[in-house]
């Protein structure tokens, strides 16, 4: 399933959402422009193996991993989920923090998927953790938007089809959960693979941030 648009409306130009965008879409031009791609995201992704708890140098490569991508696919995927939810979380918490928690969830995501990729040798990157994060607070604060959504259907054809948001972004985590578990079976520390503990950890740090922001103003 892929998103095409959703129902809700803002009141505010999402200037922070687009200014991530632009950046991400900057930093990947620099990575294609390196002598060796390979070679900039291995200096600049998140290696857990080099990872020191204890040294705060070693914590911007977390910054770093977030505005990282692998390949124009992963890019435009992300940045495609970012500018459909994003925008929605921006207006409903406003432009400041809204830029430290995705950063924040960024974060979080990272830490989540360390947790189980303890000394690999295999760079995390991506803003797929942070946009998830982003994910799990629209599906708190808009709970009861529409999703339009490209959906398969018999063979391989596909319908656009109207779906509400708590279905769509549920059956989204529940994939992740299922497919993260079932990587702790098949996952390799040296050929790496989707950082689903990323995208499950990034959604549940910005529901429960979410859930916290929509008690205070209720």
């Amino acid at each position: 399933m892929f998103p095409i648009r959703d129902s809700t409306p803002r009141s505010r130009f999402p200037i922070v959402n687009y200014l991530i965008i632009a950046i991400t879409i900057y930093v990947f031009f620099i990575q294609i422009s390196s002598p060796d791609f390979e070679a900039f995201v291995f200096q600049y992704g998140f290696v857990p193996a080099r990872f020191n708890l204890l040294d705060l140098s070693s914590y911007r490569y977390i910054l770093y991993s977030i505005f990282l991508h692998g390949g124009l696919f992963h890019i435009a995927s992300n940045l495609w989920f970012l500018h459909i939810f994003g925008d929605n979380v921006e207006d409903r918490i406003g432009h400041f923090w809204y830029a430290i928690f995705y950063i924040l969830a960024g974060v979080a995501a990272v830490f989540a998927q360390l947790g189980f990729n303890l000394g690999s040798s295999i760079p995390m990157i991506g803003a797929s953790g942070a946009i998830s994060g982003v994910a799990g607070a629209y599906f708190v604060f808009f709970r009861h938007s529409k999703v339009e959504t490209l959906v398969p259907t018999f063979f391989g054809f596909y319908d656009i089809i109207e779906l509400p948001v708590w279905f769509f972004l549920g059956y989204w985590f529940v994939i992740q959960v299922f497919s993260g578990v079932g990587s702790l079976v098949t996952y390799d520390i040296q050929q790496g693979g989707v950082a689903f503990f990323a995208h499950i950890g990034g959604f549940v740090f910005g529901y429960l941030l979410a859930k916290i922001s929509a008690g205070e103003r209720s």
